[in-house]
């Protein structure tokens, strides 16, 4: 299990990447839409395989038959970091082993892109949404190599829970990731990183 990509949510996908884009000093490239779960995107690459996505339920189309990820249907107020994803070789056995339930497994596509997500059928991650969704890749492709550079790099993650340690604790047999701390206190989350403007943190 590795960190695969972090997302800011928004009440509309512009007031998400404008976060982002404020945040960040740096244009985010284009996306595209999600089928399943009638929601859109716009990404933006970070270096060491990682990658931004800015999402937010997409207006032109008819609500999806069931909860969207993210906990996307519940969200309201200003655009900020939601999210962060991880990726596995083996989704059915890492889900198995964990002892919270983190959703069952979502067959998904985008273009040339496959994957399956684990996705909780309320919407709602463990730890309120703080819990990793999980990918599991299935195909050669994947987002951070298909975007330009950004000139930015992930230096940190602060996860913030009133249970951290105890979200810490139960995630560490499976991650190793210095960039990922976690931190007692209201949930939320926030990530620093290098930019061509300097050190920027998004929130």
């Amino acid at each position: 299990m590795e960190l695969d990509h972090i997302a800011v949510s928004g009440e509309t996908l512009e007031e998400a990447a404008e976060a982002v884009e404020a945040a960040l000093g740096v244009p985010m490239g284009p996306g595209g839409q999600h089928d399943v779960f009638i929601t859109h995107n716009r990404l933006l690459g970070l270096e060491d395989g990682l990658y931004l996505e800015a999402i937010a339920t997409d207006p032109t189309r008819p609500a999806p038959d069931r909860p969207r990820w993210f906990d996307l249907d519940s969200f309201a107020g200003p655009a900020r970091l939601t999210n962060w994803i991880c990726r596995c070789d083996d989704l059915d056995a890492l889900l198995a082993a964990l002892p919270v339930q983190a959703g069952a497994p979502v067959a998904l596509s985008r273009g040339e892109l496959r994957w399956r997500m684990a996705v909780p059928a309320d919407g709602k991650l463990p730890y309120d949404n703080l819990f990793p969704p999980l990918i599991q890749w299935q195909c050669d492709l994947h987002p951070a190599r298909m975007l330009p550079p950004s000139g930015c790099r992930l230096r940190r993650l602060v996860v913030a829970h009133p249970e951290a340690v105890a979200l810490r604790d139960l995630l560490a047999p499976q991650l190793a990731d210095p960039r990922v701390v976690f931190e007692p206190g209201a949930p939320a989350l926030s990530a620093e990183f290098d930019t061509p403007h300097g050190v920027r943190v998004l929130r």
